[in-house]
């Protein structure tokens, strides 16, 4: 397995020598067809979108919550590693079974169980994908606003565990604000159920949430109740160029001190739209050096009126053109094109380093500067986008590993990166969680009591220290 600090690129995870002897009483004990130790299946499931991969010894494709208790019931039972999966779409080697042992996969378990317009809620098991539920609840005037960027292969359990956001957030929140209540199982096999169905709950803790950005580390999810809004019924956005990034965060700045809460508030810098422009060969981003899209939505009256507004306070920041999309299938359009920045990113043939950090929003123009500073300074270029409006700028590292000193000149850009953004109050993940990738950092961003308190809650509900284990909380 690579070791978590460093970024070479991905190899093929090593080969096991066979399954130890308890494989052959777990597949005795689960419904036929649930437990697989074919060499495929084992490898499809050593690791996610980040640069670790190490095989477990089993792989549990779960289609029932009794499945699951159960195989945490002999993992306790015989202190084997047990690591959740859901879609395996995660940045920081989140659910990479670094120890061997079991992986316990959700993704059969996808029933949408229940949507209530009236209550506003949808039951959901844990592989539900997240765009294929946002699909269903607008088909009845609802909406559940969480929008990871690959939502359209995300779950929503993946979601819960590492406390999704998305574009939407600045206005919606994040996934844990959507989570009314949870079906959790817990090391030993216990099955709980937590918090409810009402929009408004104060019994006892809140011990739902403490499941909510856990990492897989305290329980597994196998259930959600989720809250849910009623749909907007128009949407209009902006597509705003500038020459200067200073000049689209004073427009950013401008828009909100004017009273606007728009639904989204999204920047990219020049290096991102340089290879974005490759990419697609929208016109509107050749020369581009920033980029800002407004999304507001609500009635159709009030949110053209507020687009008009906007738009007059844009043109105060000296813009290169600002491009209105009224409805969905032109905002659709827009959107379309920011859903290609990873992509272009991968293009230019740089492996991506993708560092979700999250600032105060006073600290934008910083932080850009900033980055400059570093792309100087260590000789590898920096590409900046993503949800400005809650100060969650996707910092990435774009690192020619091929070049002598490449590794030496990332690690030590990445820590300069993220006592900086520590020093200005932010945080080091807004999205992706801690995982493998940003274990080194925890200790930083911890204080000594935070990370105890961690240990004594982890204690408490796993004493064997099952779950997950060899990430950043150990036992």
């Amino acid at each position: 397995m690579k070791s978590a600090n460093s970024f070479e690129p991905p190899r093929r995870a090593r080969t096991n020598p066979g399954p130890p002897e308890w494989v052959s009483q777990l597949v005795q004990l689960l419904p036929r067809g649930e437990v697989r130790v074919d060499p495929a299946t084992l490898e499809a499931h050593a690791g996610d979108k980040w640069f670790a991969a190490h095989r477990p010894d089993a792989v549990v494709l779960a289609r029932s919550t009794a499945t699951v208790a159960r195989t945490l019931r002999f993992a306790s039972e015989h202190g084997i590693p047990v690591t959740a999966r859901g879609a395996g779409h995660g940045y920081v080697g989140g659910c990479v079974p670094v120890r061997g042992g079991i992986v316990l996969s959700l993704v059969r378990m996808n029933r949408i169980r229940e949507i209530h317009p009236r209550d506003f809620v949808a039951v959901v098991q844990a592989g539900v994908i997240t765009a294929h539920l946002q699909a269903e609840v607008e088909k009845r005037g609802l909406f559940y606003p969480p929008d990871p960027a690959s939502r359209a292969d995300n779950t929503i359990g993946g979601n819960i565990i590492t406390n999704a956001g998305g574009p939407r957030c600045l206005k919606y929140g994040v996934t844990r604000d959507y989570v009314l209540g949870l079906e959790v199982v817990l090391a030993d096999g216990t099955v709980v159920r937590l918090g409810g169905r009402t929009h408004k709950n104060k019994t006892g803790f809140d011990l739902h949430r403490l499941f909510v950005g856990s990492e897989g580390l305290l329980g597994i999810v196998t259930e959600a109740t989720l809250k849910l809004l009623p749909l907007p019924p128009f949407r209009a956005n902006l597509a705003v160029g500038f020459s200067e990034m200073r000049d689209a965060v004073r427009a950013l700045h401008a828009i909100l001190e004017a009273g606007f809460l728009p639904s989204a508030l999204e920047l990219a810098d020049a290096f991102t739209l340089e290879a974005a422009w490759r990419r697609t060969r929208s016109e509107r981003l050749r020369g581009c050096r920033a980029h800002l899209i407004v999304e507001l939505d609500g009635q159709e009256r009030s949110v053209r009126g507020e687009v008009r507004q906007v738009r007059q306070i844009v043109r105060a920041h000296r813009p290169r053109f600002i491009q209105v999309g009224l409805g969905a299938e032109a905002c659709e359009e827009v959107w379309q094109i920011r859903r290609e920045f990873s992509y272009a990113l991968r293009d230019t043939g740089l492996t991506k380093l993708n560092e979700d950090i999250v600032v105060p929003r006073s600290r934008l123009e910083d932080l850009f500067d900033f980055a400059a500073r570093l792309q100087k300074k260590y000789c590898i270029p920096v590409a900046c986008f993503g949800h400005a409006g809650d100060g969650n700028i996707h910092t990435n590292l774009m690192v020619d590993f091929n070049q002598p000193g490449a590794r030496e000149r990332a690690d030590a850009a990445l820590d300069e990166l993220f006592r900086q953004v520590l020093a200005w109050g932010g945080a080091i993940t807004g999205e992706h969680g801690i995982g493998l990738a940003k274990q080194r950092w925890w200790p930083l961003a911890a204080p000594p009591e935070v990370v105890e308190l961690h240990r004594r809650i982890k204690r408490a509900l796993d004493p064997k220290g099952i779950l997950n284990p060899g990430k950043f909380l150990e036992i």
